[in-house]
């Protein structure tokens, strides 16, 4: 599969980098793409590294006023023309999405790649990697949202929440197997 993945570029504590290293290494080694951001910087240098490293195919896509950042060496890069370019390339390119710990950034992307999957503009899967308990608070948010009636699909058809990297690609194989 082609997997993108929504994450910082920033360097983070331990807590955060170790789990992601793993999940690079089972995206590599499962013979995934990683499809990201491009930049070469903080967690995303860490998923590009481990993938890679792994025998993983990198696939970017970076945007104008970041494009110094980019990956050299990777199998693929595109530059956009601006971030919502940028989310639509990203798409484009993927057959499921993990979200993983990420600022402002990550947070516009998966908000915007729901909101697409809710209205039925993709039906790709979306997982968000809750690592460290990270999206907790956002998790308790989503189902309000679907119990106050905001929804208007069960929470369970939008996004799925895995502890670890393994629940993720498993939760994407079985849903790939299934076609959705």
């Amino acid at each position: 599969m082609n997997i993108c993945v929504f994450c910082s570029a920033a360097d983070l504590d331990d807590r955060y980098v170790l789990p992601a290293r793993r999940f690079a290494e089972l995206l590599g080694k499962g013979g995934h793409a990683l499809v990201w951001g491009g930049s070469d910087t903080g967690l995303m240098k860490v998923m590009a590294d481990g993938v890679q490293r792994a025998g993983g195919k990198l696939i970017g896509v970076s945007v104008e006023f970041l494009a110094h950042k980019a990956r050299a060496g990777a199998d693929e890069m595109v530059v956009t023309k601006d971030l919502a370019e940028r989310k639509a390339q990203l798409l484009a390119r993927a057959d499921a999405v993990v979200v993983m710990v990420g600022g402002m950034g990550t947070l516009d992307e998966a908000t915007e790649i729901l909101e697409l999957r809710k209205h039925g503009l993709h039906t790709k899967p979306v997982v968000l990697l809750n690592t460290a308990g990270f999206y907790d608070g956002l998790q308790e948010q989503f189902r309000r949202m679907e119990s106050e009636g905001f929804l208007p699909i069960p929470l369970v058809d939008l996004a799925f929440f895995a502890a670890d990297g393994a629940g993720a690609l498993a939760y994407l194989a079985e849903r790939a197997g299934n076609g959705a």
